[in-house]
């Protein structure tokens, strides 16, 4: 017999996540006489997916969004190790990665989407939300609920560069400025095309 406590730290995830998935009915906890949960060896059995050749993980995600960052990502990983060994993390992976935040095409983030989706990932840490990803961030978040993957996010504002932040603001405003150009190309030639098919009637008309 297990205590949600221990169980969770066998299965890697939080004794939180326990009590969501036995109220969701993923995982169901027994209970005792005085109504506290427990776990047994078949429950145990039934989650760990050994047999089926899939280990779940604990992953570590840092991301910095230029080369020139490359010092910013060192010293992410190091802040977020001292982190994970202070909260008895024991992360399988690391994953490193140079990407805008708000680029979801980057190949180590979306190996990351993967592995979560078929259920490979216990727990994801990041240092701050927007090293996954500058905006969805909540979007992302259920992703991983449904997928019973847990974020643990460090949430320390150093490591979320506020150069960064403005350099992602000027992406979006060039972004959105191309746009709205392309839209006023757009009507100015729907305009010209308009002025044409008018003006080609008149031009038919015989002189009189």
């Amino acid at each position: 017999m297990y205590t949600p406590g221990e169980f969770g730290e066998i299965i890697r995830v939080s004794v939180k996540t326990l009590q969501r998935w036995d109220r969701q009915g993923v995982l169901k906890a027994h209970r005792t006489a005085t109504n506290r949960r427990y776990y047994t060896q078949e429950d145990l059995l039934s989650i760990l997916p050994q047999e089926a050749g899939v280990r779940r993980r604990i992953i570590a995600y840092c991301r910095v969004s230029r080369v020139a960052q490359k010092p910013d990502l060192e010293n992410q990983r190091r802040i977020l190790a001292e982190f994970c060994e202070a909260n008895r993390y024991e992360v399988d992976e690391w994953i490193s990665e140079i990407g805008g935040g708000l680029n979801f095409k980057r190949k180590q983030f979306l190996r990351l989407i993967d592995a979560i989706i078929a259920g490979e990932v216990a727990v994801l840490l990041i240092a701050h939300k927007d090293r996954l990803a500058r905006f969805g961030y909540h979007l992302l978040v259920h992703l991983c609920e449904t997928h019973d993957c847990e974020i643990v996010v460090m949430n320390t504002e150093q490591l979320s560069p506020e150069q960064e932040l403005v350099q992602d603001l000027i992406t979006i405003t060039h972004c959105f400025s191309s746009r709205l150009y392309g839209l006023r190309s757009y009507r100015n030639a729907l305009e010209k095309a308009l002025r044409d098919e008018n003006r080609a009637p008149d031009q038919n008309e015989p002189h009189t």
